[in-house]
């Protein structure tokens, strides 16, 4: 938290992922033969998670101990995620609401154009076999095209934040509401916790109308164990280490590095040694196996 322009810089409480509710394409894929993805709607079905949806979220921010705190919504530009941000936009009054942005970075993965199914089944077929996450869709993205994305969208994100462009009272609680799709936000979780590939290839998908909330812990980290279980967190593919990180952000205090995270060093090394000294004896001896 720092002062700029006479304001401080606060940050948001929680930032919640909430996947669309479900689509026309989502309940028969033919959808996509004749319309083009960012006009699919919604169904019935889909209006009302969107609108459970936001009645939980409204429980869980009203329930967490301040009645001081308000909401602002990232949104993609695909009319099904519009039309979810209309329903869960009932949960809350004008008052609660400070703002909401229309932000193209966080849209679907693109497959293409029109998407013709007998095609796009042997396209993902295919996918399976390359990887899901470095799979370029013919004429559309990869995964990895999207986490470019995302990540441009993350640091836009901070500087909204920093420089106040969100008109926050810092005596308020912020809740950032980013209504999206389901692989964009598991790529925003990939670069916000420093997921590696491998990692993000274990994640489930959100289910319609499913969140996950990123939480400040005690020491101003972000993570998913403050609110969700250990058993939700092993339903969407965590590993036990990535579970082990996540119940370690909720306490550590904020630009600490994690000693036990075993992706940050051990899964890119040979086990390193503990001084210089014990690598340049290592070394004189590979040195003399090879004279």
């Amino acid at each position: 938290m720092r002062e700029r322009d006479g304001h401080r810089a606060v940050l948001p409480k929680r930032i919640i992922l909430v996947r669309h509710g479900e689509s026309q394409g989502n309940n028969d894929p033919a959808a996509y033969d004749t319309t083009p993805d960012p006009k699919i709607q919604l169904t019935t079905q889909g209006i009302a998670q969107a609108r459970h949806a936001g009645a939980r979220m409204r429980h869980l921010i009203a329930g967490g101990g301040s009645t001081n705190w308000r909401v602002y919504f990232y949104v993609s530009p695909y009319a099904r995620t519009r039309s979810t941000l209309r329903e869960i936009g009932r949960s809350f009054s004008r008052k609660r609401v400070i703002g909401v942005r229309e932000e193209c970075r966080i849209r679907e993965q693109d497959f293409g154009n029109f998407q013709v199914q007998e095609h796009m089944n042997v396209i993902k077929e295919t996918r399976q076999r390359f990887g899901r996450f470095f799979y370029r869709f013919p004429e559309g993205e990869s995964a990895a095209d999207v986490f470019d994305r995302v990540s441009s969208f993350l640091e836009s994100l901070w500087r909204d934040v920093d420089m106040n462009r969100l008109n926050h009272d810092p005596s308020d609680d912020l809740n950032l509401i980013i209504v999206s799709h389901g692989l964009a936000s598991r790529v925003f979780m990939m670069k916000w916790f420093k997921w590696t590939v491998e990692q993000f290839e274990l994640l489930r998908n959100f289910e319609n109308g499913e969140f996950r909330v990123l939480q400040l812990g005690s020491g101003g980290e972000y993570s998913l164990a403050v609110h969700h279980a250990d058993e939700e967190l092993l339903e969407w593919g965590l590993s036990p280490d990535m579970i082990a990180d996540q119940k370690w952000r909720a306490c550590a205090n904020k630009g600490e590095w994690n000693d036990r995270c075993s992706w940050y060093l051990d899964s890119f090394f040979d086990p390193l040694p503990d001084s210089d000294d014990d690598n340049v004896d290592k070394l004189d001896e590979t040195n003399s196996d090879c004279a």
